[in-house]
Protein backbone atom coordinates (compact mmCIF):
# COMPACT_ATOMS: atom_id res chain seq x y z
CA UNK A 1 0.00 0.00 0.00
CA UNK A 2 1.14 3.20 -0.78
CA UNK A 3 2.66 5.17 2.09
CA UNK A 4 1.10 8.49 0.14
CA UNK A 5 -2.84 8.26 1.01
CA UNK A 6 -4.48 10.42 -1.68
CA UNK A 7 -7.19 11.52 0.69
CA UNK A 8 -6.71 12.36 4.31
CA UNK A 9 -7.86 9.29 7.47
CA UNK A 10 -10.81 9.98 8.24
CA UNK A 11 -11.71 8.93 12.31
CA UNK A 12 -14.18 6.89 14.49
CA UNK A 13 -12.41 6.70 17.71
CA UNK A 14 -15.08 4.07 18.90
CA UNK A 15 -15.58 0.30 17.78
CA UNK A 16 -19.18 -1.56 18.13
CA UNK A 17 -18.29 -2.27 21.77
CA UNK A 18 -17.78 1.51 22.71
CA UNK A 19 -14.05 1.01 23.25
CA UNK A 20 -11.95 4.28 23.58
CA UNK A 21 -9.09 2.17 22.99
CA UNK A 22 -9.98 0.98 19.75
CA UNK A 23 -9.73 4.09 17.13
CA UNK A 24 -11.12 3.08 13.14
CA UNK A 25 -9.85 5.12 10.48
CA UNK A 26 -10.82 5.06 6.46
CA UNK A 27 -7.71 5.60 3.74
CA UNK A 28 -8.14 5.45 0.95
CA UNK A 29 -10.99 3.54 0.86
CA UNK A 30 -9.11 0.90 3.31
CA UNK A 31 -9.61 0.46 6.71
CA UNK A 32 -7.27 0.49 9.71
CA UNK A 33 -7.99 -0.40 13.28
CA UNK A 34 -5.59 1.27 15.42
CA UNK A 35 -5.68 -0.03 18.67
CA UNK A 36 -3.66 1.71 21.58
CA UNK A 37 -2.39 -0.50 24.97
CA UNK A 38 -0.67 -0.47 27.60
CA UNK A 39 1.85 -2.92 27.58
CA UNK A 40 1.37 -4.26 31.71
CA UNK A 41 -2.28 -4.25 31.21
CA UNK A 42 -4.43 -7.69 31.26
CA UNK A 43 -7.10 -5.62 29.98
CA UNK A 44 -5.43 -4.61 26.61
CA UNK A 45 -4.78 -8.43 26.20
CA UNK A 46 -8.20 -9.45 26.08
CA UNK A 47 -8.66 -6.33 24.03
CA UNK A 48 -6.12 -6.91 21.34
CA UNK A 49 -7.03 -10.56 21.04
CA UNK A 50 -10.80 -10.22 20.66
CA UNK A 51 -10.35 -7.19 18.60
CA UNK A 52 -8.13 -9.29 15.79
CA UNK A 53 -10.59 -12.04 15.79
CA UNK A 54 -13.75 -10.15 15.57
CA UNK A 55 -12.30 -7.89 12.53
CA UNK A 56 -10.47 -10.84 10.67
CA UNK A 57 -8.11 -8.35 9.17
CA UNK A 58 -5.74 -9.24 6.19
CA UNK A 59 -2.63 -7.70 8.05
CA UNK A 60 -2.10 -7.34 11.91
CA UNK A 61 1.09 -4.58 12.86
CA UNK A 62 2.80 -4.12 15.93
CA UNK A 63 5.05 -1.96 18.00
CA UNK A 64 7.67 -4.08 17.96
CA UNK A 65 11.48 -4.46 15.81
CA UNK A 66 12.70 -7.95 14.65
CA UNK A 67 14.89 -8.04 18.02
CA UNK A 68 12.39 -6.78 20.27
CA UNK A 69 10.22 -9.61 19.01
CA UNK A 70 12.22 -12.24 19.01
CA UNK A 71 13.18 -11.45 22.35
CA UNK A 72 9.32 -11.54 23.41
CA UNK A 73 9.05 -14.64 21.44
CA UNK A 74 12.52 -16.39 23.44
CA UNK A 75 11.45 -15.91 27.41
CA UNK A 76 14.72 -18.15 28.06
CA UNK A 77 17.05 -15.56 26.32
CA UNK A 78 19.06 -14.71 29.04
CA UNK A 79 20.43 -18.08 29.33
CA UNK A 80 22.27 -17.35 25.81
CA UNK A 81 23.65 -14.46 27.08
CA UNK A 82 28.12 -14.16 26.84
CA UNK A 83 28.03 -11.70 29.80
CA UNK A 84 32.18 -11.32 28.65
CA UNK A 85 31.48 -10.52 25.29
CA UNK A 86 28.84 -7.84 26.27
CA UNK A 87 31.80 -6.08 27.95
CA UNK A 88 34.21 -6.97 25.65
CA UNK A 89 32.33 -4.63 22.79
CA UNK A 90 31.30 -2.28 25.00
CA UNK A 91 27.50 -3.19 25.11
CA UNK A 92 27.04 -2.89 28.86
CA UNK A 93 26.10 1.20 28.75
CA UNK A 94 23.41 -0.43 25.61
CA UNK A 95 22.42 -3.46 27.76
CA UNK A 96 22.05 -1.61 31.17
CA UNK A 97 19.58 1.17 29.89
CA UNK A 98 17.35 -1.62 28.38
CA UNK A 99 17.38 -3.43 31.72
CA UNK A 100 16.63 -0.24 33.32
CA UNK A 101 13.46 0.04 31.25
CA UNK A 102 12.62 -3.41 31.42
CA UNK A 103 13.15 -3.25 35.25
CA UNK A 104 10.50 -0.77 35.36
CA UNK A 105 8.14 -2.19 33.43
CA UNK A 106 8.56 -5.65 35.47
CA UNK A 107 7.48 -4.13 38.84
CA UNK A 108 4.54 -2.55 36.80
CA UNK A 109 3.21 -5.56 35.37
CA UNK A 110 3.80 -7.73 38.64
CA UNK A 111 0.90 -5.58 40.05
CA UNK A 112 -1.31 -6.63 37.35
CA UNK A 113 -0.28 -10.31 36.43
CA UNK A 114 1.06 -9.11 33.24
CA UNK A 115 4.23 -9.31 31.56
CA UNK A 116 5.44 -6.69 29.82
CA UNK A 117 4.33 -6.62 26.25
CA UNK A 118 2.14 -9.47 27.08
CA UNK A 119 -0.24 -7.73 24.23
CA UNK A 120 1.99 -7.58 21.42
CA UNK A 121 2.39 -11.06 21.99
CA UNK A 122 -1.06 -11.94 21.88
CA UNK A 123 -2.03 -9.88 18.92
CA UNK A 124 1.28 -11.66 17.46
CA UNK A 125 0.42 -15.06 18.53
CA UNK A 126 -3.21 -14.92 17.30
CA UNK A 127 -2.40 -13.33 13.86
CA UNK A 128 -0.13 -16.51 13.35
CA UNK A 129 -2.99 -18.75 14.23
CA UNK A 130 -5.69 -17.24 12.04
CA UNK A 131 -2.95 -17.13 8.84
CA UNK A 132 -2.68 -13.67 9.14
CA UNK A 133 -0.17 -11.41 7.80
CA UNK A 134 2.22 -9.99 10.82
CA UNK A 135 4.45 -6.59 10.80
CA UNK A 136 6.70 -5.54 12.77
CA UNK A 137 6.61 -1.51 12.07
CA UNK A 138 9.07 -0.12 15.22
CA UNK A 139 12.52 1.11 14.63
CA UNK A 140 15.29 -0.97 15.59
CA UNK A 141 15.62 -0.54 19.03
CA UNK A 142 19.62 -0.03 19.04
CA UNK A 143 19.28 3.10 16.44
CA UNK A 144 16.53 4.30 18.48
CA UNK A 145 18.67 4.47 21.80
CA UNK A 146 21.82 6.00 19.76
CA UNK A 147 20.04 8.70 17.58
CA UNK A 148 18.47 9.45 20.99
CA UNK A 149 21.84 9.31 22.86
CA UNK A 150 23.46 11.18 20.07
CA UNK A 151 21.42 14.30 19.64
CA UNK A 152 21.23 15.00 23.47
CA UNK A 153 23.91 17.27 24.99
CA UNK A 154 26.25 16.73 27.86
CA UNK A 155 24.02 17.92 30.41
CA UNK A 156 20.43 16.24 28.80
CA UNK A 157 22.53 12.95 28.35
CA UNK A 158 23.33 13.39 32.59
CA UNK A 159 19.54 14.02 32.78
CA UNK A 160 18.28 11.12 30.86
CA UNK A 161 20.68 8.69 32.79
CA UNK A 162 19.36 9.96 35.81
CA UNK A 163 16.04 9.09 35.07
CA UNK A 164 16.23 5.79 33.80
CA UNK A 165 18.17 5.05 37.07
CA UNK A 166 15.95 6.43 39.12
CA UNK A 167 13.22 4.11 37.51
CA UNK A 168 14.54 1.70 39.74
CA UNK A 169 14.04 2.82 43.11
CA UNK A 170 10.69 4.07 42.30
CA UNK A 171 7.39 2.19 44.08
CA UNK A 172 4.64 3.13 41.78
CA UNK A 173 1.32 1.96 42.48
CA UNK A 174 -0.57 1.13 39.22
CA UNK A 175 -4.07 -1.13 38.87
CA UNK A 176 -6.12 -1.59 35.95
CA UNK A 177 -8.15 1.36 36.38
CA UNK A 178 -5.54 3.67 36.62
CA UNK A 179 -3.84 1.77 34.06
CA UNK A 180 -7.29 2.48 31.88
CA UNK A 181 -6.93 6.31 32.79
CA UNK A 182 -2.99 6.52 31.66
CA UNK A 183 -4.36 5.15 28.09
CA UNK A 184 -6.43 8.27 27.29
CA UNK A 185 -4.90 10.68 24.98
CA UNK A 186 -4.90 13.81 27.08
CA UNK A 187 -3.22 12.34 30.02
CA UNK A 188 -0.23 10.97 28.03
CA UNK A 189 -0.82 13.99 25.57
CA UNK A 190 0.42 15.74 28.86
CA UNK A 191 2.98 13.61 30.32
CA UNK A 192 4.55 13.96 26.80
CA UNK A 193 4.30 17.86 26.46
CA UNK A 194 6.51 18.06 30.38
CA UNK A 195 8.76 15.22 28.53
CA UNK A 196 9.58 17.42 25.71
CA UNK A 197 10.51 20.52 28.06
CA UNK A 198 12.59 18.43 29.65
CA UNK A 199 14.16 16.41 27.22
CA UNK A 200 13.09 17.68 23.88
CA UNK A 201 15.35 15.59 21.71
CA UNK A 202 15.19 12.14 23.29
CA UNK A 203 11.28 12.86 23.00
CA UNK A 204 11.55 13.96 19.46
CA UNK A 205 13.22 10.75 18.66
CA UNK A 206 11.85 8.32 21.09
CA UNK A 207 8.07 9.14 20.41
CA UNK A 208 7.85 11.68 17.58
CA UNK A 209 10.49 9.69 15.00
CA UNK A 210 8.92 6.32 15.86
CA UNK A 211 5.20 7.64 15.58
CA UNK A 212 6.12 8.94 12.05
CA UNK A 213 8.21 5.28 11.86
CA UNK A 214 5.47 3.06 12.28
CA UNK A 215 2.91 5.06 10.38
CA UNK A 216 5.22 4.79 7.12
CA UNK A 217 5.30 0.87 7.94
CA UNK A 218 2.17 0.45 8.99
CA UNK A 219 0.84 1.98 5.78
CA UNK A 220 3.52 -0.17 3.84
CA UNK A 221 2.02 -3.17 4.95
CA UNK A 222 -1.69 -2.60 5.41
CA UNK A 223 -4.19 -4.61 3.01
CA UNK A 224 -8.06 -3.61 2.76
CA UNK A 225 -8.50 -4.16 6.80
CA UNK A 226 -5.37 -3.81 9.35
CA UNK A 227 -5.06 -3.67 12.91
CA UNK A 228 -2.51 -1.96 14.27
CA UNK A 229 -1.52 -2.40 17.76
CA UNK A 230 0.80 0.26 19.52
CA UNK A 231 1.20 1.79 22.90
CA UNK A 232 -1.44 4.60 23.69
CA UNK A 233 1.36 7.15 23.69
CA UNK A 234 1.80 6.76 20.32
CA UNK A 235 -1.86 6.70 19.03
CA UNK A 236 -2.14 10.89 18.95
CA UNK A 237 1.26 11.14 16.80
CA UNK A 238 -0.01 8.28 14.78
CA UNK A 239 -3.07 9.65 13.54
CA UNK A 240 -1.57 13.52 12.75
CA UNK A 241 0.83 11.45 10.65
CA UNK A 242 -1.61 9.75 8.84
CA UNK A 243 -3.08 13.27 8.00
CA UNK A 244 0.53 13.81 6.41
CA UNK A 245 2.23 10.76 5.89
CA UNK A 246 6.16 10.82 6.27
CA UNK A 247 7.45 10.11 2.64
CA UNK A 248 10.62 7.93 2.11
CA UNK A 249 12.99 9.71 1.90
CA UNK A 250 12.84 10.92 5.83
CA UNK A 251 12.37 7.48 6.94
CA UNK A 252 15.42 6.89 5.40
CA UNK A 253 17.03 9.35 7.25
CA UNK A 254 15.71 7.98 10.70
CA UNK A 255 17.29 5.07 10.48
CA UNK A 256 20.75 6.79 10.41
CA UNK A 257 22.65 6.26 13.34
CA UNK A 258 24.21 10.33 13.45
CA UNK A 259 28.19 10.14 13.72
CA UNK A 260 29.82 11.07 16.82
CA UNK A 261 30.22 14.61 17.00
CA UNK A 262 34.05 16.44 16.62
CA UNK A 263 33.91 17.57 19.87
CA UNK A 264 32.81 14.12 21.36
CA UNK A 265 35.64 12.39 19.70
CA UNK A 266 38.12 14.47 21.27
CA UNK A 267 36.98 15.33 24.27
CA UNK A 268 38.32 11.52 25.35
CA UNK A 269 41.82 12.99 24.55
CA UNK A 270 41.20 16.18 26.28
CA UNK A 271 41.88 15.24 29.82
CA UNK A 272 44.69 12.65 29.23
CA UNK A 273 46.80 15.39 26.27
CA UNK A 274 46.20 17.73 29.52
CA UNK A 275 47.25 16.08 32.11
CA UNK A 276 50.44 14.89 29.90
CA UNK A 277 51.00 18.80 29.41
CA UNK A 278 51.09 19.35 32.94
CA UNK A 279 53.48 16.53 33.79
CA UNK A 280 55.62 17.77 30.73
CA UNK A 281 55.88 21.87 31.75
CA UNK A 282 55.83 20.33 35.65
CA UNK A 283 59.56 18.45 34.73
CA UNK A 284 60.86 21.49 33.02
CA UNK A 285 59.70 24.78 34.28
CA UNK A 286 58.28 23.54 37.56
CA UNK A 287 59.10 22.28 41.12
CA UNK A 288 60.67 18.60 40.22
CA UNK A 289 60.39 17.46 43.55
CA UNK A 290 56.93 18.09 43.44
CA UNK A 291 55.77 15.45 40.39
CA UNK A 292 56.28 12.42 42.49
CA UNK A 293 53.54 14.05 45.09
CA UNK A 294 51.02 14.92 42.04
CA UNK A 295 51.51 11.17 40.25
CA UNK A 296 50.33 9.87 43.96
CA UNK A 297 47.65 12.11 43.67
CA UNK A 298 46.41 10.96 40.09
CA UNK A 299 46.84 7.20 41.07
CA UNK A 300 45.23 7.79 44.99
CA UNK A 301 41.85 9.53 43.48
CA UNK A 302 41.50 7.48 40.12
CA UNK A 303 42.10 4.68 41.81
CA UNK A 304 40.79 4.59 44.84
CA UNK A 305 37.27 6.02 43.42
CA UNK A 306 37.27 3.44 40.75
CA UNK A 307 37.90 0.75 43.73
CA UNK A 308 35.19 2.41 45.67
CA UNK A 309 32.69 2.20 42.59
CA UNK A 310 33.40 -1.83 42.46
CA UNK A 311 33.09 -2.13 45.84
CA UNK A 312 29.59 -0.52 45.68
CA UNK A 313 28.65 -2.91 43.30
CA UNK A 314 29.94 -5.79 45.62
CA UNK A 315 32.52 -6.97 43.13
CA UNK A 316 35.30 -9.23 44.16
CA UNK A 317 38.12 -8.23 46.11
CA UNK A 318 40.24 -9.17 43.36
CA UNK A 319 37.81 -7.04 41.40
CA UNK A 320 38.60 -4.06 43.41
CA UNK A 321 42.30 -4.02 43.15
CA UNK A 322 42.05 -4.41 39.67
CA UNK A 323 39.82 -1.30 39.62
CA UNK A 324 42.37 0.57 42.02
CA UNK A 325 45.07 -0.63 39.67
CA UNK A 326 43.72 0.27 36.48
CA UNK A 327 41.69 2.98 36.70
CA UNK A 328 44.95 5.49 36.78
CA UNK A 329 46.24 3.48 33.61
CA UNK A 330 42.94 3.46 31.59
CA UNK A 331 42.32 7.33 32.52
CA UNK A 332 45.49 8.35 30.05
CA UNK A 333 43.96 5.86 27.32
CA UNK A 334 40.83 6.42 25.70
CA UNK A 335 40.27 3.62 24.28
CA UNK A 336 39.51 1.79 26.94
CA UNK A 337 37.50 2.60 29.99
CA UNK A 338 38.10 0.97 33.65
CA UNK A 339 35.03 -0.23 33.70
CA UNK A 340 36.01 -2.82 30.90
CA UNK A 341 38.83 -4.21 32.88
CA UNK A 342 36.92 -4.46 36.19
CA UNK A 343 33.89 -6.22 34.61
CA UNK A 344 36.16 -8.62 32.42
CA UNK A 345 38.15 -9.73 35.70
CA UNK A 346 34.38 -9.81 37.61
CA UNK A 347 33.29 -11.86 35.01
CA UNK A 348 36.03 -14.45 35.17
CA UNK A 349 36.10 -14.65 38.81
CA UNK A 350 32.44 -14.84 39.59
CA UNK A 351 31.19 -15.95 36.60
CA UNK A 352 27.02 -16.12 35.97
CA UNK A 353 25.48 -19.38 36.96
CA UNK A 354 23.05 -21.09 34.89
CA UNK A 355 20.66 -19.96 37.66
CA UNK A 356 21.76 -16.20 37.68
CA UNK A 357 20.84 -16.55 33.33
CA UNK A 358 17.06 -18.18 34.20
CA UNK A 359 16.57 -15.13 37.01
CA UNK A 360 17.88 -12.45 35.29
CA UNK A 361 14.36 -11.10 33.98
CA UNK A 362 12.91 -11.89 37.37
CA UNK A 363 15.85 -10.19 39.46
CA UNK A 364 15.91 -7.15 37.78
CA UNK A 365 12.40 -6.35 39.32
CA UNK A 366 14.17 -5.57 42.27
CA UNK A 367 16.71 -3.51 43.68
CA UNK A 368 18.56 -5.73 45.72
CA UNK A 369 18.00 -8.47 42.82
CA UNK A 370 20.52 -6.19 40.57
CA UNK A 371 23.12 -7.28 43.28
CA UNK A 372 21.93 -10.64 44.05
CA UNK A 373 22.34 -12.05 40.17
CA UNK A 374 25.60 -12.17 39.13
CA UNK A 375 24.81 -11.25 35.62
CA UNK A 376 23.73 -7.76 36.57
CA UNK A 377 26.52 -7.26 39.41
CA UNK A 378 28.75 -7.32 36.37
CA UNK A 379 26.71 -4.85 34.72
CA UNK A 380 27.28 -2.75 38.14
CA UNK A 381 30.59 -3.66 38.50
CA UNK A 382 31.26 -2.33 35.09
CA UNK A 383 29.35 1.12 35.56
CA UNK A 384 30.35 1.87 39.05
CA UNK A 385 33.71 1.63 38.64
CA UNK A 386 33.52 3.62 35.11
CA UNK A 387 31.70 6.11 37.26
CA UNK A 388 34.17 6.32 39.94
CA UNK A 389 37.36 6.65 37.78
CA UNK A 390 35.30 9.75 36.10
CA UNK A 391 34.91 11.51 39.23
CA UNK A 392 38.24 10.53 40.20
CA UNK A 393 39.63 12.45 36.87
CA UNK A 394 38.08 15.19 37.90
CA UNK A 395 39.44 15.51 41.34
CA UNK A 396 43.02 14.29 40.05
CA UNK A 397 43.14 16.86 37.83
CA UNK A 398 42.17 19.68 40.11
CA UNK A 399 45.06 18.54 42.43
CA UNK A 400 47.54 18.32 39.73
CA UNK A 401 46.83 22.26 38.97
CA UNK A 402 48.01 22.86 42.61
CA UNK A 403 50.90 20.77 42.65
CA UNK A 404 52.53 21.28 39.38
Amino acid sequence: MSSQPSTPATLDSNNENGSSDIHRLQIDGKELVLIGTAHISRESVATVTATIEHEQPDCVCIELDDQRYQALKDRNRWEKLNIVQIVKTGQVPFLMANLALASFQKRMGLQTGVKPGEELAAAAQTAEQHGMKLALVDRNIRTTLLRAWRKTTLWKKMNLIATLFAGLFEDTKLDEEELANLRQSDTLSAMLEEMGELLPAAKQILVDERDAWMTYHILESAGDKTVAVVGAAHVPGIKRCLQAPPSKQAIEEMAVIPAKSSVSKCIPWLIPGIVAALFIVGFFSGDRSRLLDAATAWILANGTLSAIGALLALGHPLTIAAAFVAAPLTSLNPTIGAGMVTGLVQAFIAPPTVKDMEAVADDIATLSGWWHNRVTRVLLVFFLSSLGSTIGTFVAFGWLKDLI
